[in-house]
């Protein structure tokens, strides 16, 4: 039978880099659709992640960490946070709990202040705090901003986050199931295999590689002689080459591991045996050419 007081509606997570958007969303659908690393701004795209109960449907677009942008892709990626804004019923404004509020926090603020969207102050990683650092915390912000909801969670433990989604879904207007029940991302396959690549170099590289990568998925097939297995050419694309002997490591060293890791996850993905084949190709400079960022996969939904 029908529930005519179905709910729907979609929720923009936004915040400063590295305080666990993308670990907050994949704890609420149960599995990964965003990648995660102790690098800010791993997330680029704005992922949709999509939460179905009997009483509704959540689509949660992840968006990129606010920052001070130093290419065209940083660029963009802003102009995506301030588009996110302006097409959802609920925001969350995810901040850490163990930092100090800082300019990115500031600017968000502003931000939110030229939206009418009920903003909920999601405070993540309480699990590093005492409930007498909490407290101070929250009535910082409160002097800020007029939240809707203030709700502490542990995103990487699931503390408090079914009361945070029982709070949003409150909120939401009675509406459509948009997508079906047992879909958990509206991005194709390749996306995500290639998001969970670059997950593993995020990993396992030291700081002057990672901003400066990018994946593509050449090749996605199922083997013509053998339906249960996987063959996946993919390239990492960076900027200098001496980016690119880094990656490949001593002897190959880094580039097997990183396939290895990969390859653990892309097969807990699809479900089957996976053959992965990683190249390396370096393109100068490619954050500012308008055609690398496009033909990267990254694109201003704006434009």
């Amino acid at each position: 039978m029908e529930n005519k007081n179905y709910k729907s509606g979609f929720v923009a997570i936004i915040g400063r880099p590295n305080v666990g958007k993308s670990t907050l969303m994949n704890q609420i659908v149960g599995q990964k659709v965003a990648i995660m690393s102790d690098k800010p701004q791993t997330t680029r795209n704005k992922i949709r992640a999509v939460y179905t109960s009997e009483e509704g449907q959540i689509i949660f677009l992840d968006t990129p960490g606010v920052h001070k942008p130093k290419s065209k892709l940083g660029d963009m990626m802003n102009r995506m946070v301030e588009s996110a804004l302006r097409e959802v019923d609920v925001i969350l404004f995810l901040v850490d709990a163990s930092e100090k509020r800082g300019p990115g926090d500031e600017f968000i603020i502003e931000k939110l202040k030229e939206v009418r969207t009920p903003v909920y102050l999601v405070i993540n990683k309480i699990d590093k705090v005492t409930p007498e650092q909490l407290l101070p915390f929250i009535d910082e912000y409160q002097t800020l901003y007029p939240f809707a909801q203030i709700v502490p969670v542990s995103a990487l433990e699931g503390n408090n986050v079914n009361r945070l989604m029982e709070q949003i879904m409150r909120e939401l207007p009675q509406g459509p199931m948009y997508y079906p029940s047992d879909m958990v991302t509206d991005h194709p396959e390749r996306f995500v295999v290639a998001e969970l690549i670059r997950e593993k170099v995020l990993q396992l590289t030291r700081e002057e590689v990672p901003h400066s990568i990018a994946v593509v998925i050449d090749q996605m097939k199922e083997r013509e002689n053998n339906p249960q297995m996987v063959d996946i050419y993919a390239t990492i694309y960076t900027e200098r080459q001496t980016q690119k002997g880094i990656l490949i490591g001593h002897k190959g060293s880094l580039m097997k591991e990183i396939g290895k890791r990969a390859r653990e996850d892309i097969e807990r993905l699809l479900g089957t045996k996976v053959y992965l084949n990683l190249w390396i190709k370096v393109k100068k400079d490619w954050r500012n050419q308008d055609n690398f960022i496009r033909n990267f996969g990254f694109y201003d939904e704006n434009e």
